[in-house]
């Protein structure tokens, strides 16, 4: 069972790290923190299928809930990430109905969906009933990063069996002449993030965003946002590690000039 399809159903949000070192140790440390989902990053992270399998294994004794953004949308990749064991699946540039509707045929057995029968690590977690269950319990994310996307944000909603629809912040500021970023305030883009949690509410599906602080993910959360990210482990890592060192530099001037004559 999908325990964030229970804390969507008790109507609380889902709180999602993002995993760009592909490294094993650092996916079981996230694994042991309390995060609900783990989500490893195959597009801008540096993580590919390889370094994936030992980063899921680390993550077989953790309670939270495995998941990847694929670098694109194409059903090789989906396929081989679920078949590991993946329970969700947040695909990059989604524009269009059709473009959605190909993606959620990827991630689903039939008769909704494409995807081709051989579980493999998943049965093994998940066990032998793997396939009765996988459709029911497999989470798809369509990222809204465009204009064009966002245009076509009542159509991708649309879609039959699609879980929610994500938020780039980056790549849709960039896409409106906006310099990339996150926790984004400026318009349209903001505008068009409070759209579409609304959009999404209305259509029944988990609006998702990408979020730089906790202040601007709780901001999200309280917009109706229920799946956030905050930063990723790179990110975390760095960002600390530069107050860190910035502030011990300080100390040392601190401590020279109070010491000088």
């Amino acid at each position: 069972m999908n325990k964030l399809l229970e804390i969507w159903k008790s109507g609380n949000p889902v709180i999602n790290a993002w995993l760009s070192i592909p490294n094993s140790f650092t996916a079981e440390a996230f694994g042991k923190m309390g995060w609900d989902s783990i989500t490893i990053d195959m597009q801008h992270g540096q993580n590919d299928y390889q370094t994936s399998i030992p980063m899921l294994q680390s993550l077989s004794s953790s309670q939270s809930v495995p998941m990847t953004r694929v670098p694109w949308s194409e059903p090789g990749i989906i396929m081989k990430m679920l078949d590991l064991g993946i329970m969700g699946i947040i695909a990059p540039m989604i524009n269009t109905k059709e473009d959605c509707e190909k993606f959620v045929s990827y991630c689903y057995y039939p008769p909704i969906g494409e995807r081709s029968f051989g579980p493999m690590r998943a049965q093994l977690v998940h066990g032998s009933e793997y396939f009765v269950n996988a459709n029911k319990n497999i989470i798809s994310f369509a990222m809204i990063e465009t204009k064009q996307a966002v245009e076509n944000i009542d159509y991708i909603l649309s879609v039959p069996n699609l879980t929610g629809v994500y938020i780039g912040p980056a790549d849709m500021s960039s896409s409106y002449g906006l310099t990339p970023k996150f926790d984004v305030k400026e318009d349209p883009v903001f505008s068009n993030i409070k759209l579409i949690a609304k959009k999404a509410k209305e259509y029944g599906k988990i609006a998702g965003i990408h979020n730089g602080s906790t202040s601007y993910a709780k901001e999200m959360i309280s917009l109706g946002y229920n799946f956030v990210t905050v930063l990723s482990d790179f990110r975390i890592m760095s960002s600390y590690s530069q107050k860190v060192i910035d502030e011990m530099k300080n100390n040392e001037r601190d401590n020279v000039g109070s010491n000088s004559y």
